[in-house]
């Protein structure tokens, strides 16, 4: 796959008018606008010193010796056409610098302000910004192949906002426009675009920041694999010896799985208090089924139990920690891997042949008390969990459960699951 850099004109504009990102002249808070009769005119900052980071600089410097002072403020210019003032309070001895489109030099003014609003006479300090975060998460960009669409891989180290903007040609104009924008502080950055058929797409990525610096762009023609949602008309339980047994068998059975239905009754495995027979209780508990055809399997979404007053939402049974296991050949039982560090590359089988399709945990709570209406929406609309474009073909998958929200980690239910793949 062959990439070319080119740099974009008008697409900055476009996406900044459509990214809610920071404002970009941020003031820093730990002032208050007093006022003051007295008009002398303050001194100025000395013993200036400078220390640079990632798009910016930390400035450190004396301040006059006054009662009067209110900020220190610093006007710069962070590219050839915007520029940035930024102001400390008097109660510090430093101020931050940052926003600069490259790493070079730059001049930055320094004004000690007063309670009147008198400035002092300037001082010109010159600071060299490292490379900045988004030319970094530029440098690491990549994009390939994925079902349904296009993958985008980067790396951002300095966990720094940035955003990755997704283009393709208008139909009519021939023109780039804007297809996606993904906003991240991460440090990195994985995610997916589907939706597409599997003609070749001319996509153009690039990278810009909370202050509108761009980055070149990105081009590379993406060629979508085919994928579909597997039939869960063909699927069915595949019971195995070490497989744990349903709670309230009849009620909520495996089968309830794949039975299009988000709501109760969904799956959920024997509790150890209400065992019914004999055998002794296994954790981490796992259960087996047969999707009744071999894929090439994408990814999956899980649905957990709600509740009817939101009571088991992000905590109870429902699963943190798993791995999903697969195989194309007829199964045979085998006690999975007790924790988490035995597990087999993903992609690798154990001695009985599952092959480990990856370890998954689920988003962690919110942090809001009680949970936002936007939290539980998202918890209603299922969670998404891509699956590696490398495995094989599988036919059988095995469910085993490390981890749940509520800690109880001695039984787990699930709703529903639907997967995606390709069966041809």
């Amino acid at each position: 796959m062959k990439f070319q850099k080119y740099i974009p004109h008008c697409m900055g504009l476009l996406f900044l008018g459509a990214l809610l990102f920071n404002n970009a002249c941020r003031k820093i808070d730990g002032y208050n606008d007093i006022v003051s009769n007295d008009k002398t005119k303050p001194g100025p900052v000395t013993s200036v010193k400078v220390s640079n980071f990632n798009g910016g600089a930390y400035i450190t410097y004396a301040l006059p010796d006054s009662k009067n002072i209110l900020y220190v403020e610093a006007n710069y210019a962070i590219s050839d056409k915007k520029t940035r003032q930024t102001k400390s309070s008097y109660y510090s001895d430093s101020i931050t610098v940052s926003g600069f489109a490259k790493s070079q030099d730059y001049k930055v003014t320094l004004y000690v302000v007063s309670r009147a609003n008198v400035k002092s006479d300037s001082v010109v300090v010159t600071v060299h910004p490292d490379t900045p975060p988004y030319q970094l998460v530029y440098a690491s960009l990549a994009a390939q192949n994925a079902f349904g669409g296009v993958n985008i891989k980067a790396v951002n180290k300095t966990r720094n906002a940035v955003g990755i903007v997704s283009l393709l040609p208008n139909a009519n104009t021939n023109s780039l426009d804007i297809e996606d924008q993904h906003y991240s502080t991460a440090d990195s950055i994985n995610y997916t675009l589907r939706g597409y058929d599997t003609l070749p797409k001319p996509f153009g990525f690039y990278v810009t920041d909370e202050w509108g610096n761009i980055s070149d762009t990105l081009f590379s023609t993406i060629h979508p694999i085919y994928e579909t949602l597997m039939d869960k008309q063909l699927f069915q339980p595949f019971v195995l010896p070490t497989d744990v047994p349903n709670y309230q068998n009849g009620y909520f059975n495996l089968s309830n799985l794949w039975n299009n239905n988000n709501g109760e009754p969904g799956y959920n495995t024997q509790q150890p208090i209400l065992k019914s027979d004999s055998k002794p209780f296994i954790w981490p508990a796992w259960a087996t089924f047969d999707m009744g055809q071999s894929a090439r399997l994408s990814r999956y979404m899980f649905w957990f139990r709600t509740g009817g007053s939101n009571e088991f939402v992000w905590t109870s049974g429902s699963p943190q920690t798993w791995v999903i296991w697969g195989r194309n050949d007829t199964p045979v039982d085998e006690v999975m891997p007790a924790d988490t560090t035995q597990l087999p590359a993903v992609g690798q089988a154990t001695a009985g042949g599952w092959i480990n399709m990856g370890k998954f945990n689920a988003p962690p709570r919110p942090p809001h008390n009680p949970l936002t209406n936007e939290d539980l929406a998202t918890w209603a609309a299922g969670f998404n969990f891509d699956l590696s474009i490398d495995l094989p073909k599988v036919r059988y998958l095995r469910l085993e459960c490390f981890h749940t929200m509520g800690g109880t980690d001695n039984y787990f239910g699930i709703m529903e699951m639907s997967v995606y793949g390709n069966p041809k």
